[in-house]
């Protein structure tokens, strides 16, 4: 044997044993796209779902109050999971963990790690909500295409700018082609360990959604297996339409995608989002959707958007309306002081924008990301380039 093969004999089988204790193993027996949700209160619960490996029969988790000791299994509580399977297609099947650690005290930081008992992904960490005081998080567009190569850097560089932002707003379009694992896996690349520690915020986009033989819209299965969320939604909807409340901020995910083609389930959403206005107890109310009320373009006219859903958004003074669909930045008020309407765009995928249309501030051709920070009085909202350049922001005050 030649000594270059005898080196890549070496580095193969330091590959094969770098994570078993000296056991031959592929990295599949291990968990992997960990993603951290809610599915109840942020301040003493947190979801999170794992793929678990190859032939696993066992979920479970282990939870410790973060001490900074190395030795955190001595005092970690294991929480046995639960899994769903997730069918692909052509006879190919995951298995995807999932667990909801509950009773957590707020504003504290927690470790945590996932697996089967014997093989376990690395301790990670997440913040509980506080019960009061400021925070921030992050807003993206569209992904939806190139996702390892291109959009990971808006996620990543909006993570290294905003390191503490409470969790991430996605406003649909994550991948391109529904039910297309190897999208999803590179959408997990892309993020790399982000969402082990930050929770993601999801609202479906038209690219999440097939149709069936009998022409039916059916939502990605993977969306269920990968995101655990509050099913305070209507019935039939409870996968993307739901809402969470974050210390003073209520968010509300409505699927907009529903909305634009099936006229029933628009009216149900349409019922559903006045009444969790009308109830809401939050000073500030944000709305997360995919389509635009208004669009960048002539050729886009999402009317029914703005004649059934406009007029509430207004009627309960929603402070921000979240969207993408685009791949354009805008940010108009329609002559009014709230909502602001936002759209804007994180993958590499342009369109071009009207620029005589409705918008304030626009642009085409631009990745962004956007922070968006809450004080007991103010809202700042800023847009930035992907070099860390400011390019929008706007201030909010509530008496």
């Amino acid at each position: 044997m030649s000594i270059i093969s005898k080196l890549f004999l070496s580095i193969a089988l330091c590959a094969t044993l770098s994570y078993g204790y000296g056991q031959e193993m592929s990295a599949r027996e291990f968990p992997d796209r960990i993603m951290l949700t809610w599915s109840d209160s942020p301040a003493t619960t947190q979801s999170v779902t794992w793929r678990a490996p190859d032939g696993a029969s066992r979920f479970v988790a282990q939870l410790v109050e973060e001490q900074s000791s190395p030795e955190l299994e001595e005092k970690a509580l294991l929480v046995q999971g639960s899994f769903l399977d997730l069918d692909r297609g052509a006879g190919q099947k995951d298995k995807y963990g999932r667990v909801t650690f509950g009773n957590l005290k707020p504003g504290t930081v927690y470790a945590y790690r996932v697996g089967d008992g014997a093989y376990w992904s690395a301790w990670n960490q997440f913040r509980t909500a506080d019960i009061s005081g400021d925070f921030s998080f992050i807003y993206l567009g569209d992904a939806q295409n190139d996702l390892r190569s291109r959009w990971s850097r808006s996620i990543r560089r909006a993570f290294q700018h905003e390191s503490n932002a409470r969790f991430i707003m996605h406003a649909g379009d994550l991948i391109n082609r529904s039910n297309t694992d190897s999208e999803w896996g590179e959408w997990y690349e892309g993020a790399g360990f982000i969402h082990q520690m930050i929770p993601a915020v999801p609202t479906p986009g038209n690219h999440e959604y097939t149709r069936d033989s009998l022409r039916n819209l059916v939502l990605d299965p993977h969306w269920k297996v990968q995101f655990e969320l509050p099913q305070n939604g209507p019935s039939q909807l409870q996968d993307a339409v739901y809402y969470l409340d974050y210390q003073d901020l209520r968010v509300i995910s409505l699927n907009s995608q529903l909305i634009m083609l099936d006229s029933a389930i628009a009216g149900v959403q349409e019922r559903w989002i006045e009444q969790v206005l009308a109830a809401s107890p939050k000073k500030w109310n944000i709305v997360l959707m995919h389509h635009p009320v208004y669009s960048t373009a002539k050729n886009r006219d999402n009317t029914i958007l703005r004649e059934r859903f406009k007029p509430i958004f207004e009627k309960y003074g929603v402070d921000l309306v979240l969207q993408g669909h685009d791949h354009t930045y805008a940010r108009g008020a329609a002559g009014r002081q709230r909502p602001v309407y936002l759209l804007s765009v994180a993958g590499p995928k342009m369109y071009d924008s009207d620029s005589d249309r409705w918008m304030e501030v626009s642009a085409s051709r631009t990745q962004l990301y956007q922070v968006i920070r809450i004080t007991d009085s103010r809202l700042y909202f800023s847009s930035y380039k992907l070099n860390g350049q400011l390019f929008d922001s706007f201030e909010l005050q509530k008496k």
